[in-house]
């Protein structure tokens, strides 16, 4: 089993950057391919991005790529989303998520089995 806290949210201008980071603790951490999503109010958890265990595969929603970069570092158990030129479409509570079945596991939230707490990201315009 596989402990997530994201850090790293908070308030910034639309244009603006902000890094996430998901701090993994428990299990061997490169057991797990990771993603990010987000959930925006009244609105379903939406994925944002993925990278399988090794960090060689890696995917984005359309409405990110470009904008938004999925890393980890597994010396440091950790994964980021750093999101630049960000907009008030970004405002949401960000979700770190881990699975150990996939080498690179879908976008769907049923995906995943281990999730953070999350993170505010407000967007202001």
């Amino acid at each position: 089993q596989v402990q997530l806290v994201e850090s790293g949210g908070g308030l910034v201008q639309a244009g603006g950057s902000l890094r996430l980071s998901c701090a993994a603790s428990g299990r061997t951490f490169t057991s797990y391919a990771m993603g990010w999503f987000r959930q925006a109010p009244g609105k379903e958890r939406e994925f944002v991005a993925r990278i399988s265990r090794r960090g060689g595969l890696i995917a984005y929603v359309d409405s990110v790529e470009g904008r938004f970069t999925i890393s980890r570092d597994n010396a440091k158990n950790t994964v980021y989303l750093e999101m630049n030129s960000m907009k008030p479409e970004d405002t949401a509570v960000y979700y770190c998520a881990a699975d150990s079945t996939r080498t690179l596991p879908g976008p769907s939230v049923e995906d995943y089995q281990y999730w953070g707490q999350g993170t505010q990201v407000t967007v202001s315009s």
